[in-house]
């Protein structure tokens, strides 16, 4: 009997991929904020937004996650991008100028 008739020895660890939350991704979610709030037209944005979409979805494609959990981490992301935009936003069109005491 060699090793390779043990099942011991054909069971591989079943593996799963952690994802860090995209919510959490701070840095990347301010930078995608300003950077959207920068651009001249809504076309603009759109056009970024899906190049952004397109990078984030080809990173997750190669975790091995399914569509469905791509598409709500990418859900996920967007959010916080849009709260970060709305904070931005406020913090512009305060009246001491975002200034905090």
């Amino acid at each position: 009997m060699t090793h390779d008739d043990l099942p011991l020895f054909k069971w591989l660890p079943v593996g799963r991929v952690i994802i860090f939350p995209m919510p959490r991704r701070s840095g990347r979610i301010r930078d995608v904020a300003l950077k959207m709030l920068d651009k001249p037209t809504d076309r603009a944005a759109l056009s970024y937004r899906n190049q952004v979409t397109d990078a984030l979805l080809k990173q997750l494609g190669k975790t091995g996650l399914g569509e469905e959990e791509q598409d709500e981490h990418i859900g996920k992301f967007w959010s916080a991008v849009q709260v970060e935009i709305n904070r931005l936003v406020y913090r512009a069109h305060r009246p001491d100028g975002g200034h905090v005491a």
